[in-house]
C-alpha cells in the first residue's frame, strides 16, 4: 500500500503528531512518498527516514492508495491538482482552524489509519467546476473544487458581469464581482457574502454576487448540468479571476465558460464522521450560545 504526504508549513506544536503518523506508516511496511517542499519543512524539525521518497509532480503520485493532505482548508484544496482524475482517495488531516474539508483532527491520526488499513470509511465525491475560454490556458488544471471568482482589480468601481445560462442571456451583475461555487465551497468565501450553504451530494453550481449595486440580486442556486459563460465590463482593462487559490489576470471582453468537471475528488470520511456532524462541531449548530 502506497501513501503519498502533502502538506505546507504549520505551527510546530503539531510537529510530534506527524512524526508519529510518519513512523507508524513506515513501521508497517506501507511505501510513503512526501511532498518535496513538505519535506524540507518538516526536516527542520525531525530526519525523515531516508528510505521515503519525494514527489514534485502530478505524474509522481499516480499508482498512490492514499493522498493525505496535512494543513487547513487551503492545503487540501490545492491536493486537487496532484490527484486530478485519478480517483486517489484524500485523508485530510487539520493542523488549520476551521477545518471543513481536513476533518480528521491530529488526535484522531491512529484511528484514520486503522479506517485506511481495514476500509473502515467511505468517500465523500465532491464535484469541481471547470473553467475554459479560447484566450486563456488557465494553467495545467483549470479546475476549482472550492469556487471560481470574478472580481475588481480596482476596488473603486463596479464591475459589470454578464451572465448567460446555457447560451442564454440570465442577468448583469452589477457588483464588486461575483462568486461560482461548488458545493465544497459553499462553506467558504460564498457563505461570508450571504450565500446558501449546499449539502455536498447535491450536484449544485451556486452564484453569489459580491456586494451587488441593485439589492434586487440574490444568490442563486442551478444543477451543475447546466454551462454558465461570463463575460466583463469594467473601467479598468482587466479584471482578476481567481480557481480556488490560483489568481489570473484576464482581460475584459473575453468569453469565460464554467462548467461541472468530467471526474469528481474523494474526500476520505471516518464511520463516525458527515457534513451535518461537521456543521454541527464547526459552527455551533443546536448549541445554545446563552448558557
Amino acid at each position: 500500500m502506497k501513501f503519498c504526504i502533502f502538506g505546507k508549513r504549520f505551527d510546530k506544536n503539531y510537529i510530534p503528531h506527524i512524526k508519529q503518523l510518519i513512523e507508524k506508516l513506515v513501521e508497517r511496511g506501507f511505501e510513503v512518498s512526501v511532498y518535496n517542499k513538505f519535506a524540507d519543512f518538516l526536516n527542520k524539525h525531525f530526519s525523515i527516514p531516508s528510505d521515503i521518497s519525494q514527489f514534485s509532480s502530478a505524474q509522481e503520485v499516480v499508482g498512490a492508495d492514499f493522498l493525505i493532505s496535512i494543513g487547513g482548508d487551503g492545503t487540501l484544496l490545492d491536493t486537487a491538482s496532484f490527484i486530478r482524475d485519478t480517483n486517489i482517495p484524500v485523508l485530510g488531516i487539520n493542523t488549520g482552524r476551521l477545518g471543513f474539508l481536513s476533518n480528521v483532527d491530529v488526535e484522531e491520526i491512529d484511528e484514520a489509519l486503522e479506517a485506511l488499513v481495514s476500509g473502515k470509511y467511505y468517500l465523500d465525491k465532491r464535484s469541481l467546476i471547470e473553467v475554459k475560454s479560447n484566450d486563456y490556458p488557465f494553467g495545467d488544471f483549470p479546475f476549482a473544487l472550492n469556487d471560481v471568482t470574478i472580481l475588481n482589480k480596482e476596488r473603486n468601481s463596479m464591475i459589470s458581469i454578464h451572465t448567460q445560462i446555457n447560451d442564454e442571456y440570465m442577468s448583469t451583475y452589477w457588483a464588486d464581482g461575483l462568486i461560482i461555487s461548488t458545493p465544497t465551497g459553499s462553506t467558504a468565501y460564498n457563505l461570508s457574502c450571504g450565500g446558501p450553504i449546499v449539502t455536498p451530494d447535491s450536484n449544485n453550481i451556486i452564484l453569489t454576487p459580491i456586494a451587488p449595486h441593485n439589492l434586487n440580486v440574490r444568490p442563486l442556486i442551478m444543477s451543475n448540468s447546466n454551462k454558465v459563460t461570463l463575460k466583463v465590463e469594467s473601467r479598468s482593462p482587466d479584471f482578476q479571476l481567481t480557481i480556488d487559490s490560483r489568481s489570473y489576470a484576464v482581460k475584459c471582453d473575453t468569453v469565460i465558460e464554467l462548467t461541472c468537471a468530467p471526474f469528481e475528488i474523494g474526500l476520505v470520511s471516518l464511520e463516525n464522521q458527515s457534513f451535518f456532524n461537521t456543521i454541527r462541531n464547526k459552527m455551533g449548530w443546536g448549541m445554545d450560545k446563552r448558557n
